[in-house]
């Protein structure tokens, strides 16, 4: 009814004003004033400031310039901000890139000392092949595969191509999410899975419910 969507409304949507002005001095100088995030303010509506009084409501970051005036500009908005999610629209989404790739795999079929070794070191991102000394032999081992870019190079030498297997791990997968500043990765990632928990049970559900119909 009316009163519930009144009260979603003032639970999902904040507004907020920006009122600046760069007076005009009689003077030589150039005066200019440097508009920020940090000037955008918050007007409570209804009972919102009692509902949100713990919360810090504005921009998340409040050194952004947004803009500069000179002398006689001036600035008022009124600024509407809604809450809403990436299913209804993708300007609701607080991922800006997210991607998944399998963890690399890098095997040695057999011992690579010497020179051999170095060269096999600069086929690979830094860190996923070091040289250790065993015995006094300069001997390559895969130290972490996790930071190779998969580049392949190895397969270029004809004398190393047939030393190294190359594969990725099939059930180990590596995500990267990018936040767009609204939350951060780690909170994302732990909501998205409590989202996908949350599909699980409700299909494990219904599917109890279809079993004793």
């Amino acid at each position: 009814g009316p009163y519930y969507r009144l009260s979603r409304k003032l639970k999902n949507e904040k507004t907020f004003c920006l009122s600046l002005s760069c007076l005009q001095y009689v003077t030589k100088l150039l005066c200019l004033v440097s508009v920020y995030s940090g000037d955008i303010k918050w007007l409570p509506i209804g009972n919102q400031a009692d509902v949100f009084a713990d919360a810090k409501i504005g921009p998340v970051h409040g050194d952004i310039l947004l803009a500069q005036l000179r002398p006689g500009q001036e600035l008022d908005i009124v600024m509407h901000c809604v809450k809403g999610i990436g299913k209804d629209h993708a300007k609701f989404s607080p991922v800006a890139t997210a991607s998944y790739r399998l963890l690399p795999e890098i095997t040695l079929l057999q011992t690579i000392e010497g020179e051999q070794a170095e060269r096999l070191k600069r086929c690979f991102s830094p860190g996923v092949i070091e040289i250790q000394n065993v015995n006094g032999r300069k001997v390559a081992k895969v130290v972490d595969s996790r930071l190779d870019t998969c580049s392949r190079e190895v397969l270029r030498h004809d004398d190393l191509k047939n030393l190294v297997k190359l594969g990725r791990v099939r059930d180990y997968f590596i995500f990267s999410v990018e936040s767009t500043g609204i939350l951060p990765p780690d909170v994302l990632v732990t909501e998205a899975i409590n989202v996908l928990i949350s599909k699980c049970q409700k299909f494990l559900t219904e599917l109890d419910m279809a079993e004793m119909d």
